[in-house]
């Protein structure tokens, strides 16, 4: 099969579409024939070499978390999926971004959604469940997101406004009507956080979830007043000095099929601000590196 992969950690550049063994399914698995995946943060720090400590890979290695596509192998153990059942869904640490993939969670596609939303949604709507679920109930709540414009913070946007809370985001200025679609109340992160937050809402915030790439947890714990109230995708040394909770996503079909479920009823559809074939695959990369926004690569 074709695949990318890189045989030495680096910059984007290392990466090249290559040759490369065909993955099977296994137990409790579905092997898909992939339409799209999408480049994660974690994607560009493995490829980078800056997890080589904790999250080492036997070299060369696909990148990729997530993909979408049909299935065309059905490992022992599984009930409920069948060949030819499109899916979106979570493979291992570093293995999508090829013509075939073994995913290990996953759900049916919404038809709502297009084949390239539904390649950003399995990492970005998994972390975004996980965290949520590990604040509780959120019914008639108030919870801050920092970061709300990204793709596991917009996720959460959605999945916090449909379990019936009010939901404050940060974000530039230019994605404030994106946040209003959301059912969220937009406003700008930075020095005075707090005070725009009061203005917005004057009760308070119940709850917090920082999923911005910054040194701002301190400031939504003391936002919040809780640190037992605040959850971090990002910032695991910062939770574990201010007593946040620090939360991954997990391989778990039930968060993904939670984020389906809410995609068909019109609640959530993922961002997606890039769509690039799989042979402009370091572009890709460099544009996720930038931080320009959702990354999808196709097969096309």
């Amino acid at each position: 099969m074709r695949a990318a992969r890189y045989h030495s950690y680096g910059s984007p550049d290392v990466l090249v579409v290559e040759d490369a063994p065909e993955p099977h399914a296994g137990e409790g698995s579905v092997r898909v024939a992939v339409l799209a995946t999408s480049v994660n943060p974690i994607d560009v720090l493995l490829r980078a070499g800056q997890l080589a400590q904790v999250l080492p890979l036997d070299l060369p290695a696909v990148p990729g978390r997530d993909a979408v596509g049909v299935v065309d192998e059905v490992g022992p153990g599984v009930t409920g999926t069948r060949v030819g059942d499109l899916v979106f869904g979570l493979g291992g640490v570093s293995d999508t971004t090829a013509e075939l993939a073994v995913l290990t969670a996953w759900s049916t596609v919404p038809e709502q959604w297009s084949t390239e939303q539904a390649a950003a949604a399995g990492l970005a709507s998994a972390t975004a469940a996980a965290a949520l679920e590990a604040l509780g109930d959120l019914e008639g709540m108030t919870v801050l997101i920092e970061g709300a414009s990204g793709a596991v913070g917009s996720a959460a946007a959605a999945f916090a406004v449909a379990a019936g809370a009010t939901v404050v985001g940060t974000a530039r200025e230019r994605s404030f009507a994106f946040l209003e679609s959301l059912g969220a109340l937009p406003t700008t992160y930075g020095p005075g956080l707090a005070g725009r937050v009061a203005a917005l809402v004057p009760g308070g915030v119940d709850a917090a979830l920082h999923t911005a790439p910054s040194d701002s947890l301190a400031d939504v714990v003391a936002i919040v007043g809780d640190a037992s109230r605040v959850v971090t995708v990002v910032d695991t040394l910062g939770a574990a000095r201010l007593g946040a909770t620090s939360v991954n996503a997990r391989n778990d079909s039930a968060l993904l099929r939670h984020a389906a479920a809410l995609g068909r009823d019109g609640a959530y559809a993922p961002r997606v601000d890039h769509v690039l074939p799989l042979a402009d695959v370091v572009r890709a990369h460099s544009l996720a590196e930038s931080g320009s926004g959702k990354v999808v690569i196709t097969q096309g």
